[in-house]
């Protein structure tokens, strides 16, 4: 998903977002890539397994 797709599903001010992807990605669980369709933005999924999430 892209950034503004985040925000749309998940009702959450754009701040919010980009905290929380920031977040993530530094504990490694989501990955960034790049969107060809747009260049000025990128995509976003969740790494797998998830095991590592549920080990906590």
């Amino acid at each position: 998903m892209t950034q503004k797709e985040i925000i749309r599903e998940t009702i959450l001010p754009s701040r919010t977002v980009r905290y929380a992807i920031n977040r993530l990605k530094e504990e490694e669980i989501l990955m960034e890539r790049f969107y060809f369709i747009d260049s000025r933005q990128s995509l976003y999924e969740i790494k797998r397994p998830v095991n590592k999430l549920l080990a906590v």
